[in-house]
């Protein structure tokens, strides 16, 4: 995979004790990474990285905050990478209605700050920087956006990855166009699913969860229409997208898009549906919606990534919905060991990847 290039490679995971840092972390190990996360501990019980004990697959793991650029230069400059993977972020929309200080801090001032870190890190050669699908000026329009696209954002989350994108540009205009600096890429991707996530406010936790406490799954805005994917499917764009970059340089440090193809985006009404479906159980209710912002329609384009970096998706929605269903069923059944299991998801997403 990826032309081995991550074999023996020296990367530096921010997020790494998240979800989807959990899977990334795992994979890159699995692909011969000395990986060195960085990252806050995890913050819901259980969580992937715990489950997985992914402190002991990787080489090193700090906990810290991407705020504190003291221990983060500090972490960075021993490790000495050869890659970045920027993932640490306040990922929820909800939570930044209620802190949107901290979401702007660690959205923006933190990213700054792992882009500054790594531009005294002589080591680092290139810099994967993970925001959103949420960091368009959503208009709803029946229609993929594409990445030249203005920024903007309803909500402070949305909001503070719009900036992050336009903060990103700027920094690549004013800082890294010199052939002894690192080449930066922006990847965008839209609702990532799959085992591991006990995150709040999100759809498919939130549905396991009241399934396991038999209770109804309370949906509020049931006709919404997101680009669902399962998490292997982004990794596997940041991973490729880490290759190019690695390879030719600046000629692929731009923004991407990731996620579904078009056609088949789902109503958030359908996906608790095929949860049922796929666990055998459960039951869902519309809940009165509360005066937060919720946006009805969001689509990518991802033309450019299937054009410039020859990627595409995997999964279809319902095979990433029952891949993820999967992954919890054994979870709570408690039949198998996780971090076995999960490998075995991303063998078999890797075996069906026809990029070529």
């Amino acid at each position: 995979m990826f032309n081995n290039i991550y074999e023996n490679k020296k990367v530096f995971l921010t997020g790494h004790t998240g979800f989807k840092g959990s899977w990334l972390a795992l994979w890159l190990n699995q692909l011969g990474a000395k990986v060195c996360g960085y990252s806050l501990a995890p913050n819901t019980v259980p969580s992937m990285f715990n489950v997985l004990g992914i402190e002991n697959k990787i080489e090193k793991s700090v906990i810290g905050d991407i705020l504190d650029n003291i221990t983060l230069e500090k972490a960075m400059s021993e490790f000495e990478p050869d890659i970045v993977f920027h993932l640490a972020a306040q990922p929820l929309v909800r939570l930044s209605y209620s802190e949107p200080v901290l979401t702007y801090k660690t959205n923006v001032i933190g990213t700054l700050n792992v882009l500054e870190v790594a531009r005294k890190c002589k080591s680092v050669k290139v810099f994967v920087n993970v925001t959103t699908d949420k960091c368009y000026e959503n208009k709803e329009i029946n229609r993929g956006y594409k990445e030249d696209e203005p920024m903007g954002g309803h909500d402070m989350y949305s909001s503070s990855k719009g900036c992050v994108e336009i903060m990103s540009s700027s920094y690549r205009r004013s800082f890294l166009q010199n052939d002894d600096t690192y080449a930066m890429a922006t990847a965008r991707a839209g609702n990532v699913i799959g085992g591991g996530d006990w995150a709040l406010d999100r759809l498919i936790p939130d549905c396991i969860r009241a399934i396991n406490n038999n209770e109804k799954i309370e949906i509020r805005n049931p006709i919404a229409v997101r680009p669902w994917q399962h998490v292997l499917e982004p990794l596997s764009g940041y991973l490729l997208l880490g290759e190019k970059l690695l390879e030719d340089g600046k000629i692929y440090a731009e923004g991407f898009n990731f996620g579904p193809n078009e056609d088949s985006v789902l109503k958030v009404a359908d996906v608790a549906q095929k949860v049922i479906e796929f666990y055998g159980k459960g039951e869902v209710v519309i809940h009165k919606k509360d005066n937060l912002h919720e946006a009805g329609l969001l689509m990518l384009n991802i033309e450019k990534a299937k054009k410039v970096l020859n990627w595409s998706p995997v999964y279809t929605p319902n095979q990433a919905i029952e891949k993820t269903v999967e992954w919890y069923k054994h979870f709570y059944a408690n039949d198998t060991d996780m971090y076995y299991f999960t490998l075995n998801q991303i063998s078999e997403y890797t075996k069906n990847i026809n990029w070529n």
